[in-house]
């Protein structure tokens, strides 16, 4: 039964025309959830809720009913927030699958073409909402952000992929490029990756069940199916040698997006295979990649680079890395980058991408970021942001720029932060030279989000060095400015995390700005967001906390522990999220720097809770916390002779200690060490170490089983018990001597 007013052809496409590039008639329409479930409906059903006029048919009914729901869910997040809540709660994204998973010969291509696009923009709304985003910060709507997960997790069952997936060998370059698109912009998580770069057709499957039976080699097809890539992997590579540019574009795109941060695929990809389509030739994916780096066509060529970009960032070895003898990869993908970024008369969106692609390429690589630098990256980068910049006058935002522009601007921003991070010398030409400081202050208080963000991170770079903190930063204002952003309850969150990465290193003990900031409200805003819903945030406060409590003053950690309170430290080491219990114990760590202070971490937390605090911590296969909590025990044993006592009789820590010496790494067997010398200086506690095996545990370490160590280790080294670090080892025989003589002698 049609409900409302009859559906038609033409009604469809008046409808379509009107939501066009018009946001406020999208959101018009996606109010009327009635309506948008009756839109959902002629998807499949068109007979029940439309009419067919003559001269029309329902296939013509389905289409533009497609081309609707797709207007809908197309365009920024935040222009669609109404339009996708309404398609969500309709399952406008079950209704194409069940189209597309019913195809028959008799659909024609623009059938098939509109329902792919509807399923690919559909897919690609849910992945932007959920983020991140390949492209800069988008709107965050948590209205629906839960819902669109679901429904983006949904498309990743391998019964779904059995729908979609086929689809990249349809013979309709449209069909595939929206296939391609969508698996572009939804890989966007390793889970995500993993099940797609493992998916074989249903027929192969079958297949491979059946080799279990002995009638064909175990594992053939397996490897067939692994060599490339795996079958997505091969089907995409295949693509590339389309003589369509559009294809090629989407092709290299879900390429890069499949072997982003995947290993697996990513190493296959750089090695070379047999063509079996030219006996006695051989290929890698890789070189197809770099070889349309070189493309005419602008757009092909940057998805190249970030196709290559991720492929050689993930592959393992990393193949092609400047570090090694052969520079082609890195070289032709740079040399593009900065031709394109460095280009005024690309479009801002061309050298938006070229930009955030070369952010891919150095992020979190110092050899890299060094070889971006040396070939001019930083220049380009500071030209972009002065080019977009005003400075007839203050620097500020009163006018509203362009959404391409901020989103350059952002790019750029992100490039540069992520150059300076590694490097002091890139650090000191950022805070120096090129005019950055200012344009950073001013985009602190820029109003699109992500102009903020990337600013704060630019900060965040600066910060690590400590010459900048102490002059560029105070000097311009910089530091206070991002104080401004971190102390605003009301800003994004993602800015606030950015900004509070910022704090971290601000508040360390060399850092000029930190009593400006404990005076103007430092300690009450952190532990604020040490109850934040966030978890980034949490961490971030608890790291901040760490590193301002480092050989700070008593009055100082009362200060801290008063506003944080000693019954919110002790639920943090025993915190569920590794992350933020190692933090604490990093906090508590530092709070036990001095006799004195030892006597207060005991009186306020208990002897007993917080001996039962570290023991857990010491049997910890999380190596960051056994380093952490192994510290702490060191520190404690610097107290008094009655708290020596109390470590020395819990049986159960002095056994972790044990196996710290013996088994950890050297990180951690150096304060576990420092904490059997300090006991062993206390006669009371020598009986019990001897009772416990540290002098034969003591004895192998030094090697006296049979005289002294000589010059250099075993080549076994510590894996025979012989401590192959020269200090550990001197702290051992130091406190060997003192368990058998009393004293230290050589």
């Amino acid at each position: 039964m049609a409900i409302g007013p009859p559906i038609t052809v033409k009604s469809l496409r008046t409808l379509k025309n009107s939501v066009i590039g018009n946001p406020s008639a999208k959101a018009s329409l996606a109010q009327d959830e009635s309506f948008v479930h009756v839109l959902v409906g002629c998807l499949n059903e068109p007979g029940v809720y439309a009419e067919c006029e003559p001269g029309t048919s329902m296939e013509t009914i389905r289409i533009e009913a497609a081309h609707v729901i797709s207007s809908l869910a197309y365009g920024t997040p935040a222009s669609v927030h109404e339009g996708l809540a309404s398609l969500l709660r309709a399952n406008a994204h079950q209704a194409f699958l069940y189209a597309l998973s019913n195809l028959t010969s008799g659909e024609s291509i623009a059938f098939k073409a509109a329902f792919t696009r509807g399923l690919r923009v559909l897919a690609v709304a849910f992945a932007e909402c959920v983020g991140p985003s390949q492209w800069g910060l988008k709107p965050e709507l948590s209205q629906v952000r839960h819902e669109a997960k679901f429904a983006l997790e949904t498309l990743f069952k391998t019964e779904v992929l059995d729908v979609y997936i086929p689809l990249l060998e349809d013979k309709s370059p449209q069909i595939v490029i929206s296939i391609a698109l969508m698996l572009t912009s939804t890989l966007c998580t390793q889970v995500y990756r993993t099940k797609v770069s493992e998916w074989l057709p249903p027929t192969d499957r079958a297949k491979e069940t059946k080799g279990k039976r002995g009638w064909e080699r175990p594992n053939l097809i397996d490897t067939r199916a692994k060599q490339g890539g795996g079958w997505v992997a091969k089907r995409l590579s295949a693509l590339l040698q389309s003589k369509d540019v559009k294809v090629q574009e989407a092709a290299l795109g879900a390429l890069g997006s499949l072997a982003h941060d995947n290993s697996a695929v990513a190493s296959t990809l750089a090695k070379v295979f047999p063509d079996n389509h030219k006996p006695g030739s051989s290929t890698a994916a890789l070189q197809t990649v770099l070889n349309l780096c070189k493309s005419r066509t602008t757009d092909v060529s940057l998805a190249a680079c970030l196709c290559a970009t991720f492929i050689v960032r993930s592959s393992v070895p990393h193949y092609h890395y400047p570090v090694s003898g052969d520079h082609t990869a890195s070289l032709t993908v740079l040399h593009i980058l900065n031709r394109v970024i460095g280009n005024e008369a690309e479009s801002p969106q061309t050298r938006k991408k070229a930009c955030f692609t070369l952010y891919y390429f150095v992020t979190d690589d110092k050899d890299l970021c060094l070889f971006a630098y040396e070939r001019g990256s930083l220049t380009k980068l500071s030209q972009v942001v002065n080019s977009i910049t005003p400075t007839d006058k203050p620097l500020t935002w009163e006018e509203e720029e362009s959404e391409h522009i901020s989103s350059l601007r952002e790019a750029a921003l992100s490039a540069i932060a992520a150059l300076s991070l590694w490097n002091n010398d890139i650090r000191r030409e950022v805070a120096e030279n090129y005019s950055l400081i200012t344009i950073i202050r001013a985009s602190l208080s820029h109003p699109h989000t992500g102009v903020r963000f990337s600013a704060c991170q630019c900060v965040r770079a600066l910060s690590r060095l400590v010459a900048v903190v102490r002059t560029s930063l105070v000097d311009s204002g910089l530091g206070m400015k991002v104080y401004g952003v971190f102390l605003n309850e009301n800003e994004d969150r993602r800015v606030m995390f950015a900004a509070s990465s910022v704090i971290c290193n601000l508040v360390n003990d060399f850092s000029p700005l930190r009593p400006v900031m404990l005076e103007q409200g430092l300690i009450a805003r952190l532990v604020d967001l040490t109850k934040s819903d966030d978890r980034g945030l949490r961490l971030n406060a608890l790291w901040a906390f760490k590193n301002l409590l480092h050989k700070s003053s008593s009055a100082l950690k009362q200060t801290v522990m008063t506003a944080l309170g000693w019954s919110t430290l002790s639920s943090l080491l025993v915190e569920t999220d590794l992350g933020l219990q190692e933090q604490a114990f990093h906090i508590a760590r530092h709070l036990a720097e001095s006799e004195e202070d030892v006597d207060t971490l005991f009186n306020e937390l208990g002897a007993e809770p917080l001996l039962n605090f570290i023991a857990p911590a010491l049997e910890t296969d999380n190596q960051e916390i056994l380093l952490q909590a192994t510290c702490l025990l060191a520190n404690l044993a610097n107290g008094s002779s009655q708290r020596q006592v109390s470590i020395t009789s819990d049986r159960r820590i002095m056994a972790s200690v044990r196996s710290c010496l013996v088994e950890s790494n050297v990180e951690v067997r150096r304060p576990a060490a420092s904490c059997v010398l300090q006991l062993a200086k206390n006669p009371k506690c020598q009986k019990m170490l001897r009772d416990e095996g540290f002098d034969s545990t003591l004895r192998r370490m030094c090697d006296f089983g049979g005289g002294m160590v000589s010059g250099s280790p075993s080549p076994l080294g510590h894996q025979m018990g012989v401590e192959d670090d020269v200090g550990v080892r001197e702290k051992a025989r130091e406190a060997l001597a003192l368990l058998e003589y009393g004293e230290f002698t050589l």
